[in-house]
């Protein structure tokens, strides 16, 4: 049980237990200030009480496995018995709150969880105190892999505090993101809580901190990853967002937007059906408020859109309609294992000899693709990952055809789209909109590019400052894009 394993190692003493409420706390020899020191203790640590000298407890550290002595205005004390369990609870949901007493908080919860009978620990006060734990654990855990404290006793709490959590059995993974390393709580408390009587918000928090995209372990195979993603999914429909506060509905719905957005990506893959997920992505998507929205998770709409955005090709269905060959037309077929190569063909040039032919590992959108009306330029989407989509431009140089691949942005791929927006009349541009983040950078603009140099002749956040974009946008393109959001 949770209670057990986060006590683990901590005896109950005939004077009761003393967990510290301070940090770098002194453990003495003697109870004088002069004595000298044991040990340095941080806050959160359980001690075990072993007598009373005038302002000062005589204790054993179990975990140092030494004795001394510590000011008693330096810790908080409690019996570990049932009556003691109401204090215990009303002190941490007041820590919960306190930014830096992460390691007090989740010190607290074990001694409440060791307190409690059991009957309160299967109703709404164990989930209270188990939601209060998973939060003081993630918080703990976006601490760590924020920017390092500047000072040297600042990351030497950090690190006591990590320790402390550790010792009661709150678990941390480390994973490596874009050059940096990601702490994260490996979220036993928040399972607890969605198997027990909690109120909507508990679950929704819960639910949150257990799909968190940044936290899923980049060494996965892909069908573990699937796996992953379906138990998201799963995770996520437990919540009753009828019942939440509107600025959290909004976080439920844009995480669930995220989540059936990669699996309708990973079910193409999987050669799978793939457009009720990805219908629903687009639902989730559309029912959030935006006005709402609170100011912190303008990033993560930003973000769940541009995933959406990615897989939404997934939601028009592609039937196997042979193409009108008197135009050129995208042709896909089999390749290598996994492998799927795009032909351009015509009446004149079939699969065997086509205008042009190139193969990829990526998802390729056939449905996307739009030929322009002087028929020397076809768009084609296809999406290598599963919240980045590139543009395959087909474009007729003299007598050869050539592909071109135009990327979100000019960085790692980690999150955007480029898109086809409209042609030109005149064969010579191309609308495009882009959305991309990375390397700690976010930008959306709408592009109008020269077909010859593919380079953009004009750009702005608002198509509605660019003629072309007012005259000659692809009326499919505007019904179905999370661009104009």
């Amino acid at each position: 049980m949770l209670a057990s394993a986060l006590v683990s190692g901590a005896v109950a003493a005939t004077l009761g237990s003393a967990i510290v409420a301070t940090d770098q706390a002194v453990l003495r020899a003697s109870p004088r200030e002069s004595a000298p020191a044991q040990a340095q203790l941080w806050q959160g640590e359980l001690l075990e009480v072993r007598g009373e000298r005038q302002d000062y407890l005589q204790v054993w550290d179990p975990a140092r496995e030494r004795g001394g002595y510590v000011k008693a205005s330096q810790v908080r004390r409690s019996t570990l018995a049932p009556a003691d369990a109401p204090d215990l609870l009303a002190v941490l949901r007041f820590v919960r709150e306190a930014s830096g007493a992460e390691a007090l908080g989740i010190g607290i919860a074990a001694a409440y969880l060791q307190a409690a009978p059991a009957e309160a620990l299967r109703g709404a006060a164990g989930a209270d105190a188990l939601d209060a734990l998973g939060t003081l654990a993630e918080r703990l855990a976006q601490r760590a892999s924020a920017t390092p404290p500047a000072s040297k006793a600042g990351q030497a709490a950090l690190s006591a505090h990590l320790e402390v959590a550790s010792r009661y059995g709150v678990r941390f993974a480390s994973y490596e993101r874009a050059g940096r390393m990601r702490i994260c709580y490996d979220g036993d408390a928040f399972r607890r809580v969605l198997a027990l009587p909690a109120q909507p918000v508990q679950q929704a928090r819960a639910a949150l901190a257990l799909t968190q995209p940044e936290c899923m372990d980049p060494a996965l195979q892909p069908l573990q990853r699937h796996q992953l993603n379906v138990w998201r999914a799963d995770v996520l429909e437990r919540v009753d967002t009828a019942a939440l506060p509107p600025h959290v509905r909004n976080r439920v719905a844009l995480r669930r937007a995220s989540v059936w957005s990669v699996l309708a990506y990973e079910r193409t893959r999987l050669g799978e059906p793939a457009q009720a997920a990805a219908e629903r992505a687009l639902a989730e998507l559309a029912s959030v408020r935006k006005a709402e929205l609170a100011e912190d998770d303008q990033a993560g709409y930003n973000d769940a859109a541009m995933r959406v955005n990615a897989s939404r090709w997934a939601a028009v269905p592609y039937g196997d309609a042979v193409p009108d060959l008197r135009r050129p037309a995208v042709l896909t077929q089999p390749g290598q294992p996994g492998e799927t190569c795009v032909s351009l063909v015509d009446a004149k040039h079939g699969a065997s000899q086509p205008l042009a032919r190139r193969c990829t590992y990526a998802v390729v959108w056939p449905q996307s693709a739009s030929l322009n009306r002087e028929g020397n330029a076809l768009a084609l989407a296809v999406q290598p990952m599963e919240a980045w989509r590139e543009l395959w431009l087909f474009r007729l140089r003299g007598r050869q055809w050539t592909i071109e691949v135009l990327p979100p942005a000019a960085l790692q791929p980690e999150l955007g789209y480029v898109e086809f927006a409209g042609w030109v009349p005149g064969g010579q541009q191309v609308l495009l909109a882009r959305e991309a983040r990375g390397e700690g950078r976010y930008r959306r603009s709408y592009e109008i590019v020269g077909l010859d140099s593919l380079a953009t002749q004009r750009q702005a956040g608002d198509p509605g400052v660019l003629g072309p974009f007012q005259r000659w946008t692809d009326p499919g393109w505007k019904r179905l894009t999370v661009s104009l959001r």
